[in-house]
């Protein structure tokens, strides 16, 4: 006799209370739309931009928010109008969904950067065994993975998925050209990826700047200049070594950006930027920021003529296509920023360690 029992799998979940996550049973998803594909999960990340709804009471008891932006993992159903994508595929699930038309509406655009679905409803997180991705063939990126391919170079794709990618474009925001001198302000994991991007690009110094010494020294190992700005101001001491200031310069922190004293201060990265910035120079902003930013005056970006560009990257997938061939060639290797790999039952105490900055970057394995 048929089981009427829903199949469950675990997921991290957020039920209202700030700094509080749950491992919870949701019930395996799916296929809904002919343009779906179910997707079983091998890895997913805890990512930066996390931080700012982990902080806060997201989600609540009736409807919990569900985490998770960036996983990697194989095809295991396909919609039947799905045309490029077969089961057993490897691909990718990126933080950004392409439904064709890229017409965004504030009610189907939520805070993980995933568009919702077909009726306006927002997608479940990636952390958990499977997920439905719709509009598959759109938005899906293959990757050539097989059985043989080391974790390590899964977890170099899986960061196409958002970071890599999203690094790289701050980078291309910013105006650089090879040779150019860089500062990139923030050394989590995207911005250690955008110090290693234009590191990969052929800039000629690049300074990375943070409080925190354990990633300053993971900054310094692939090259960059480490800038502890807990020990002096971070403008005095790139311009003792930049005079004229840097060519370009990258913000990769956000609206809960801090100054030496710890304190919230939501613009002091944009401040400081248009302080080491030369004349003419330009800025790439990847950090989020929210109304709260009041404090940061445009003046000194006017009298410099410096370009600013920022935002979220859209669509992410064709900087993802620029992306996979380098670490497919094992010139990109972008998971050294890796300092944990869980299982999906300890992300909890790995949300928390995260927070305080005692990870760089954690990877659940499914």
């Amino acid at each position: 006799m048929a089981s009427n029992m829903t199949a469950m799998m675990r997921a991290v979940a957020q039920f209202g209370q700030a700094f509080n996550v749950s491992v919870v049973d949701v019930p395996v998803p799916t296929i809904l739309d002919a343009t779906d594909v179910i997707v079983r999960i091998n890895m997913s990340a805890i990512c930066g931009s996390d931080m700012h709804t982990y902080h806060f009471d997201s989600g609540s008891p009736e409807q919990p928010y569900l985490y998770g932006h960036e996983a990697i993992g194989y095809v295991t159903e396909i919609g039947d109008a799905v045309q490029f994508l077969n089961v057993g595929d490897y691909v990718v699930i990126p933080d950004n969904l392409d439904n064709g038309h890229w017409t965004i509406e504030p009610d189907v655009y939520d805070t993980q950067h995933v568009l919702s679905g077909p009726e306006g409803e927002a997608l479940p997180g990636v952390q958990t065994e499977y997920t439905r991705i719709p509009f598959a063939d759109n938005s899906l990126i293959p990757v050539p993975v097989n059985s043989s391919t080391s974790e390590t170079t899964l977890m170099d794709y899986l960061f196409v998925g958002d970071i890599f990618s999203t690094a790289w474009t701050g980078v291309t925001w910013s105006g650089f050209e090879p040779g150019d001198s860089v500062a990139v302000f923030g050394a989590g994991p995207v911005g250690l990826l955008a110090a290693y991007s234009a590191i990969l690009r052929g800039a000629s110094r690049v300074y990375s700047v943070d409080q925190v010494q354990e990633r300053l020294d993971l900054a310094a190992s692939i090259g960059a200049i480490p800038i502890n700005f807990r020990n002096s101001s971070a403008v005095d001491q790139i311009l003792r070594m930049e005079p004229g200031g840097v060519r370009r310069s990258v913000e990769a922190v956000g609206f809960e950006a801090v100054n030496a004293n710890g304190t919230v201060d939501s613009s002091v990265t944009l401040r400081e930027m248009v302080q080491v910035t030369a004349p003419v120079g330009g800025m790439g902003i990847l950090g989020v920021f929210n109304d709260s930013l009041n404090d940061f005056n445009i003046g000194g970006t006017y009298m410099k003529n410096i370009a600013i560009h920022g935002g979220i990257v859209l669509p992410l997938q064709s900087v993802a296509a620029e992306l996979v061939p380098l670490i497919t060639s094992g010139r990109a290797n972008p998971s050294f920023i890796v300092s944990s790999i869980i299982g999906i039952e300890e992300a909890p105490e790995y949300y928390a360690r995260f927070s305080r900055h005692e990870e760089t970057k954690v990877v659940i394995r499914h």
